[in-house]
């Protein structure tokens, strides 16, 4: 389990005795708010399908759409990021039942790849808040954009040197 520190908490773990607040338990799932378009549930679910088909033969990998990733106790409390509408993770257990994806309960593993179905109502946000937070916090290597209302959208970036390089996408 990972947690986070500063410089306080630190000074903290030398006293004898003191242990760092757990994580919260009470952790909400569902925010009743619908996705963008049925278009945009119809590439999630294909993001997902795909991925599972294409790698049917491996157990070593968990994919998730439209869940929500819980990364610190700050988070999980003000709700400032729900999670993206897919990501995919390597090297974990795929059979693990998982409401969404909590990090301090998967060895601090982060999404190896995400991606966001944009749309005119969430592209400042797609674009902005969220790949910060997947660049910075997350440190996700591969970073994804796409409409999919325009075939022509997709964007994408790779993780190096911890900041995002536009990759160079084939038309």
């Amino acid at each position: 389990m990972t947690q986070e520190t500063s410089p306080e908490t630190e000074l903290l773990n030398d006293i004898p005795g003191w242990k760092p607040p757990m994580p919260p338990t009470d952790l909400i799932f569902d925010d009743g708010e619908p996705l963008e378009s049925n278009r945009h549930r119809i590439a999630i679910n294909i993001l997902i399908d795909s991925l599972f088909q294409l790698w049917s033969g491996h157990r070593d990998f968990f994919a998730g759409g439209n869940m929500f990733i819980y990364y610190s106790s700050e988070q999980a409390r003000t709700w400032d990021y729900k999670g993206p509408d897919f990501f995919v993770v390597l090297n974990v257990d795929r059979k693990k039942s998982r409401l969404g994806w909590v990090v301090w309960e998967e060895e601090g593993r982060y999404p190896d790849a995400i991606v966001e179905l944009t749309s005119p109502a969430t592209a400042s946000v797609d674009f902005g808040k969220k790949k910060d937070i997947y660049e910075q916090i997350f440190r996700t290597p591969y970073y994804f954009i796409f409409d999919p209302f325009d075939q022509k959208s997709l964007q994408g970036w790779h993780l190096k040197n911890s900041k995002y390089h536009e990759l160079q996408l084939l038309a």
